[in-house]
């Protein structure tokens, strides 16, 4: 893994270039208080995997990445997609985000479990840290629509992708959103107790996991810096920066048939079957917990 920016600290193993933005910096000093997501007390090697198998879309990830590889995550928070993604294999993964706290937890983790092939890097999305095209795929879900530019982001860290190389983004959609937005503002007037009743992650969530339940609410109602996001304008990121468009999650159209290939090239259907997608958004389980949308590309290798 090679770097543009040769100036770094090691913090316990953690490569520190630094953060100076101050939108970024507000960002870190939200998940350096409360960082997200938490470990369970008794997780393991075997307790992480068998989480992320139970997810359709993070084992079909990992099954086509495969061996050998190099990947990074941006804003992976407490690294533990990293730490799963880097169980039974020899690739190369970085973790990568702004809060030296979540990097320290994520990688404590990796240390108690014997996980070898995770570099641990803190930075700012913004710098030019990694070289261009250093990475066979890039993942960064849930990351973008926190910063002060996403767009900016967005074209920055494509810099780093391989030709033939595989992005996965996850944002905040526009409009499946929407019932996430009107239940912070019922929060912000009513409080918790209604929320509570609202929401239908806490209304599954055990009442005595008092630490998930303040974690979602924090993440979901209190933080700092949030945009959102409609599929045509992240196809248009795509093509100013030579990303052929793969697949998305929901699909783009409502009618086409639903298969588990995530990694399968499907069609970007029309724009009025995108806004109907996006719409149905809201009252399916995309909106319910979020609406938070993934698109995956491809770099065009030319």
């Amino acid at each position: 893994m090679k770097f543009k920016n040769k100036n770094f600290d090691n913090k316990e193993g953690i490569l520190d270039f630094g953060v100076k933005d101050p939108v970024t910096l507000k960002v870190k000093e939200f998940y350096e208080k409360f960082p997200f997501p938490n470990y369970k007390i008794n997780d393991n090697k075997l307790s992480i995997l068998n989480e992320g198998d139970k997810n359709l879309f993070l084992k079909e990830l990992k099954n086509f990445i495969g061996s050998n590889k190099s990947l990074v995550e941006i804003g992976s928070g407490t690294c533990q997609l990293s730490n799963y993604l880097a169980i039974g294999n020899n690739n190369q993964i970085c973790a990568f985000d702004s809060s030296l706290t979540s990097l320290s937890i994520g990688k404590n983790f990796s240390d108690k479990n014997n996980i070898q092939n995770i570099l641990f890097v803190r930075g700012d999305i913004f710098d030019k840290i990694f070289e261009n095209e250093s990475f066979d795929f890039i993942l960064c879900n849930g990351v973008l629509h926190h910063t002060k530019n996403p767009y900016e982001a967005f074209s920055n860290i494509v810099n780093c992708l391989k030709k033939d190389g595989y992005i996965v983004i996850g944002l905040y959609n526009k409009i499946g959103r929407l019932r996430t937005i009107i239940r912070k503002y019922a929060y912000k007037v009513f409080g918790k107790n209604l929320l509570m009743l609202l929401d239908p992650v806490l209304r599954k969530t055990d009442k005595n996991s008092k630490d998930k339940i303040e974690a979602w609410i924090r993440d979901q109602y209190l933080h700092p810096v949030e945009t959102t996001h409609t599929f045509d304008e992240i196809l248009n990121w795509f093509k100013k920066n030579d990303i052929e468009f793969i697949n998305a999650i929901p699909q783009c159209s409502l009618f086409d048939e639903y298969n588990n290939n995530f990694f399968e090239k499907k069609t970007k259907a029309t724009f009025f079957e995108r806004i109907l997608q996006q719409i149905f958004m809201i009252i399916k389980k995309y909106g319910s917990e979020g609406g938070l949308f993934i698109f995956i590309g491809k770099k065009i290798n030319s």
